[in-house]
């Protein structure tokens, strides 16, 4: 264990330092551009199935906000398959529109954007009593890590990094299933469970141990011959624990390079939880190539970071620092406990240093932590809302972590997370204008149309059967009241 207690003061960590006000394009669209993962880290492409292939579907008149960098601007968009085929203007739209065969959806000015995306994804934590999650049986937690998934794509989630699993196989199989279509569910890639150091552990009963490089060698191995898309190590400690500081690194050099060299042999990429100032330089100085956290980033490791930021993204999970600190009382943690701790000075480190990361050119993505009793499935959104109140990023750029970025980090970035012709048709109708009020995507009545792979996933009745007009069919329709059919939410879906 190597003690890493943050002493020095540089200008970004000083409570004095503000980034400049910003209100021009996106930042952040350029160097996710740059981002240059080595090809053969390249996961698998999964398709998913259950589209017809002569479906089409034919948004008219939305406010399309593409997260190319362009600002929304008023169009139509046709779908036809698994993809968009126009976005913007579409040819023939009128014989489209009397079309029998065409699903019509009359945007009337609402925004269309792309499929979120969650770049710290735990489809198996259940949010309640976590150190008793390994304890949960396999068929029991089987059918939660499901109902989470659906909970993911009812938000207008299309895509989600894995970043840990409570058992081996449970994000391979609801992986597996979503892209056999036998559940809903985001585009997937999963993740074993987190392995960690004996000494080093955060929750024993969803770890996977081991100690030293050959150890750490074979359970990378054995998470490999698994299915598993990425490996999470978990390098650091967490405050909440009272035994494994967030400023501890518990992995040595020889242990990171072993598990990178592994990994990346075997063509997959690592994630960290590193939040102490020395695993975060590891996860760079090795290639780790998704470091979550990195609250406790000191000057030598920005600049280290900065030096090879083509390669890294930095996945901050800030809502659960944001909510243990101010959220988790309700659940007997109460703030007093949580600033004994330490977690507003982390959370004061962490949002300066994220702030800093921006302006460097670093890219950070939302995501992250979701499954805990005050971080709850189905709150996804708040990431977005707190890039935007506290780390400096505008509403568009956020939006573009949140989509185009995430796309990026799958490695599909040709074909996900923007609205354009040929991409696969993820995409959102959202009631509201996210440039202006982010926060409307936490509000699922907001989020009336979402679509996945050519594939409606949700549209409420108002979207299909239009209220009569005046006048038309000669007045002959029956007069029905503007209503709609009573919803039953599910419990994942509730007070959020």
């Amino acid at each position: 264990m190597a003690p890493a207690r943050i002493i020095e003061e540089v200008d970004w960590t000083s409570p004095l330092y503000e980034p400049a006000a910003y209100d021009g394009p996106p930042r952040n669209l350029e160097h996710i551009n740059q981002l240059d993962f080595d090809p053969s880290l390249q996961p698998k492409e999964y398709h998913l199935q259950g589209t017809h292939p002569d479906s089409i579907i034919l948004f008219l008149d939305v406010e399309i906000l593409e997260c190319t960098g362009k600002l929304p601007y008023r169009g139509d968009v046709l779908i036809k398959g698994e993809r968009f085929a126009s976005v913007g203007r579409v040819e023939g739209v009128e014989e489209l529109k009397k079309n029998p065969k065409v699903r019509v959806f009359n945007g009337r000015g609402r925004t269309l954007i792309p499929g979120l995306g969650d770049a710290h994804t735990h489809l198996s934590w259940n949010g309640g009593d976590l150190d008793r999650l390994g304890e949960l049986g396999v068929e029991e937690h089987t059918l939660l890590t499901a109902r989470s998934a659906a909970c993911y794509i009812d938000s207008g989630y299309t895509m989600c990094f894995g970043a840990a699993a409570a058992k081996e196989r449970l994000d391979i199989v609801i992986r597996d299933a979503i892209n056999a279509g036998d559940i809903p569910g985001p585009r997937y890639l999963a993740n074993g469970k987190e392995m960690a150091r004996r000494d080093g552990e955060l929750v024993a009963g969803i770890t996977a141990f081991a100690d030293g490089p050959d150890e750490m060698r074979e359970v990378i191995r054995h998470h490999v011959g698994l299915g598993v898309d990425n490996i999470k190590l978990s390098m650091s400690g967490e405050e909440i624990t009272e035994i494994r500081s967030a400023q501890d690194c518990y992995f040595t050099d020889e242990e990171s390079a072993a598990c990178v060299d592994e990994a990346h042999k075997a063509g997959k990429r690592l994630c960290a939880h590193a939040r102490a100032r020395d695993s975060v330089k590891m996860c760079v100085r090795h290639g780790i190539d998704v470091i979550y956290h990195a609250s406790y980033i000191d000057q030598e490791g920005m600049d280290m970071l900065e030096e090879k930021k083509v390669k890294h993204i930095v996945a901050p999970g800030i809502n659960w620092l944001i909510a243990t600190l101010n959220d988790a009382g309700a659940f007997g943690y109460h703030k007093e406990k949580a600033e004994q701790v330490g977690y507003k000075k982390e959370l004061d480190h962490a949002i300066r240093g994220l702030r800093e990361m921006h302006r460097r050119g670093i890219v950070v993505l939302p995501g992250g932590d979701y499954g805990f009793a005050w971080t709850p499935h189905g709150t996804y959104a708040r990431d977005l809302a707190h890039f935007k109140n506290l780390l400096g990023f505008t509403s568009h750029e956020a939006l573009i972590a949140a989509t185009y970025g995430v796309a990026k980090l799958f490695m599909r970035s040709h074909e996900m997370g923007q609205l354009k012709a040929s991409n696969f048709a993820d995409c959102v109708l959202v009631d509201g204008r996210p440039l202006e009020e982010i926060e409307v995507l936490q509000d699922h009545d907001k989020l009336n149309i979402i679509v996945i792979n050519g594939r409606v996933h949700k549209a409420g009745r108002k979207e299909y059967v239009a209220p009569p007009v005046a006048g038309q069919d000669g007045n002959s329709h029956p007069i029905v009241p503007d209503m709609d059919f009573p919803e039953v939410k599910k419990d994942m879906q509730k007070s959020y």
